[in-house]
């Protein structure tokens, strides 16, 4: 089994927001994104991670046009929620609106071979310079006590010679590797892999691969990966 990684897919049927107003890369990005999956022969015995932000879309009804691209890809997709994922609200309806080979984490974890996924989405993290707002400080928390209760699940899951991968949306460290409750949380259960997005542009400066505590973080925007599927397993 192979794992693979993107993320900010950004998809948009309507037309309504087109992602080449930000930049060449941007222009037939979905397309380019196919052409990876094809080059590198995905199947059903590999995975494919997308680590949020699939669809513009508001409402759930109209997330269900855009879900319909990942029905072409030939392999198993795992997803969390990104932050633009604005119609995610229900993970029942979420997970009922999903195409047959797409399974999304919320608060527990999916087993696929000798790999268990596992995560959240994130949040921004505290930068040491400022506190969090009220509301940011409230959303980390929770965010914190999700990855928690996910990672518990994987746990569960996960036989001997298993391996976790925990997928988020945003960076489980700041711009200056600054100390914070994700990457306590995932140091304490000696997790070695973290998939995220989010980042993007040429001004975040950070790198593909992301050394810390142990833990290789791997940043997969699609436009950071030139619209190539990224293997990291």
């Amino acid at each position: 089994m192979r794992i693979f990684a993107i993320s900010d897919l950004h998809l948009d049927t309507t037309n309504s927001k087109p992602m080449d107003v930000f930049g060449e890369k941007w222009s037939g990005h979905t397309d380019k994104i196919l052409e990876s999956i094809k080059k590198n022969a995905l199947s059903f015995e590999d995975v494919l991670i997308v680590a949020g932000d699939l669809s513009w879309a508001m409402k759930l009804e109209d997330a269900k046009k855009d879900l319909e691209f990942f029905k072409q890809i030939p392999t198993n997709i795992i997803i969390v929620k990104g932050n633009h994922e604005y119609w995610w609200q229900s993970i029942s309806l979420v997970r009922n609106s999903l195409p047959d080979n797409m399974q999304a984490i919320q608060n527990d974890a999916i087993k696929l071979g000798n790999f268990v996924f596992c995560g959240t989405r994130g949040w921004v993290l505290p930068d040491g310079k400022k506190e969090l707002s009220k509301e940011d400080q409230k959303i980390y928390d929770r965010e914190v006590i999700r990855l928690k209760l996910s990672i518990d699940e994987a746990k569960k899951l996960a036989k001997e010679n298993d391996e976790i991968i925990c997928v988020m949306h945003y960076p489980p460290f700041n711009n200056k590797l600054d100390d914070n409750e994700y990457l306590r949380v995932l140091k304490e259960n000696n997790i070695k892999t973290v998939v995220f997005g989010h980042l993007h542009g040429k001004y975040h400066g950070c790198k593909l691969k992301t050394e810390i505590n142990d833990i290789t973080c791997y940043l997969t925007s699609c436009d950071f990966l030139n619209n190539e599927i990224l293997q990291i397993k």
